[in-house]
């Protein structure tokens, strides 16, 4: 059975069409172009295509949120639903960004996967500090808040994040396991099932694509939350690498299913080594299809969401040096050759030219005339270390070239960077471009460079000054 939603959707869909055809007036945009935007095409396959928004772009970039809003009918919070956006500190909330994009998914008619409760990372410190019962008893506050403000508005939510380790399908050596042992996974979805009992509840990892030692544990663990009915469906976070879709994946997803469970692609992108060339984009291309191809095939598969828009805002760079390009729309928000490769495999007609760049040609830069602005969004946090990405817009003009300064607080130092020219003296710090990430278009916002840094991971204010 379609989600009400999506029910509602199709249903919309249908009067319009009669509608207009009655009236003798053209359709609207959205319904004349639906086999040919992504959005159109899964809501016709009845499956969510999902994309994981940034608050502040939705908010300030307006070809980001049209392409949103036109392209996916789901949306999940890259990082404004997380444990460090919303209760930074005790009992002291902030649910900005999240309520931007429940508002935005509600007035777009789009679904939303909420992401997440429960995760080892991005918890901030006085969690991670507690005792086994204030500890619990924070967790349980959390989800409870979480639930029901969101009850109603929230389809789906990711319960627990990543409880299984890299290490044969050992369980995750976390703080929440070391200080409240494996039951706090079971407590976790108790607590999410009562708080708001028509939500749809997922466990969530990464490299449980194919069948393997880790995926195996997941399925036991998904196989004994699904005995006390607390459990909905497995998410496949899906961060991969050029050309290694997992060969047993549609069987993997398969066997979930088989237990009584609905799986869904949760984080989808595909990494190549940079600079990418065209063969390079065309394999990108056929792996997404094939990962599409593989949900939009199975009864039981919710869908699937894309990890981000477009490349330069990627979190792929700052992690994992010497590669990017993982998503479905360049630099300049032009489609790739995977988009149409999505569009195809959803069931949409994906002959429109590709409109990325060529690899092999140099798009001149912009003339540079701008101030900029810049930020440091806390994406990571270990406790003795913690990594930023620093988001330089755009203001007033176009940008060729930027400097960034800032002054640490007391015990904060940078251990380790990428894609910038960094020195320190002291407690400052200046910061400048590489020359690829020096260009940014009017208007625009970059995840411009990553950094890894100790101490408290409270971000100072950052000066930007544009070349």
């Amino acid at each position: 059975m379609l989600h009400t939603r999506k029910r509602r959707r199709a249903l919309i869909a249908g009067v319009v069409t009669v509608a207009t055809a009655a009236l003798g007036i053209g359709l609207s945009t959205q319904f004349a172009s639906a086999q040919t935007t992504l959005r159109g095409a899964a809501d016709e396959a009845g499956i969510d295509i999902g994309i994981a928004v940034d608050a502040n772009q939705l908010q300030n970039n307006a070809t980001y949120r049209n392409l949103v809003a036109t392209e996916f009918n789901s949306l999940t919070a890259e990082n404004a639903m997380k444990w460090d956006a919303t209760e930074p500190s005790d009992n002291s909330w902030n649910f900005s960004g999240a309520d931007a994009i429940v508002d935005f998914a509600e007035d777009n008619d789009q679904t939303v996967h909420g992401h997440t409760f429960v995760w080892h990372s991005q918890t901030p410190q006085w969690v991670q500090n507690l005792s086994a019962s204030a500890m619990q008893a924070a967790m349980v506050d959390h989800i409870n808040t979480l639930a029901n403000r969101y009850e109603g508005r929230v389809d789906s939510w990711d319960v627990v994040n990543e409880v299984v380790s890299d290490n044969n399908g050992a369980m995750r050596d976390s703080f929440w396991r070391n200080t409240l042992g494996d039951g706090y996974i079971t407590t976790a979805f108790q607590t999410a099932r009562a708080a708001d009992p028509n939500a749809d509840l997922y466990i969530n990892d990464y490299s449980i694509e194919g069948d393997n030692a880790k995926s195996d544990r997941i399925y036991t663990i998904a196989q004994g939350l699904n005995s006390q009915n607390l459990i909905d469906g497995v998410g496949f976070q899906s961060h991969l690498i050029l050309g290694q879709v997992p060969s047993t994946m549609e069987a993997n997803l398969q066997r979930f299913i088989d237990l009584g469970l609905k799986v869904r692609i949760t984080e989808l992108d595909i990494r190549i080594q940079t600079p990418a060339d065209a063969n390079e984009l065309q394999q990108q291309a056929n792996d997404y299809e094939r990962v599409v191809s593989i949900c939009a095939e199975l009864a039981d598969c919710s869908g699937v969401t894309v990890w981000g828009l477009r490349d330069a805002d990627s979190w792929v760079p700052g992690v994992f040096p010497g590669y990017g390009a993982p998503l479905l729309f360049d630099d300049n928000f032009g489609k790739k050759p995977a988009y149409n490769a999505v569009l195809e495999a959803l069931g949409g007609d994906g002959s429109e030219e590709p409109t990325t760049t060529d690899p092999g040609t140099t798009t001149p830069p912009p003339t540079g005339d701008g101030d900029c602005t810049a930020e440091i969004d806390v994406v990571n946090d270990w406790g003795s270390g913690w990594q930023g990405n620093v988001l330089i817009t755009a203001d007033n003009g176009a940008v060729n070239g930027w400097t960034l300064t800032w002054t640490w607080p007391s015990g904060q130092s940078i251990t380790s960077s990428w894609n910038a020219t960094v020195t320190s003296s002291g407690s400052s710090v200046t910061a400048s471009d590489v020359g690829w990430n020096a260009n940014i278009a009017a208007g625009q916002t970059m995840n411009a460079w990553g950094f890894v840094g100790s101490g408290s991971s409270a971000a100072p204010q950052v000066t930007c000054t544009a070349d």
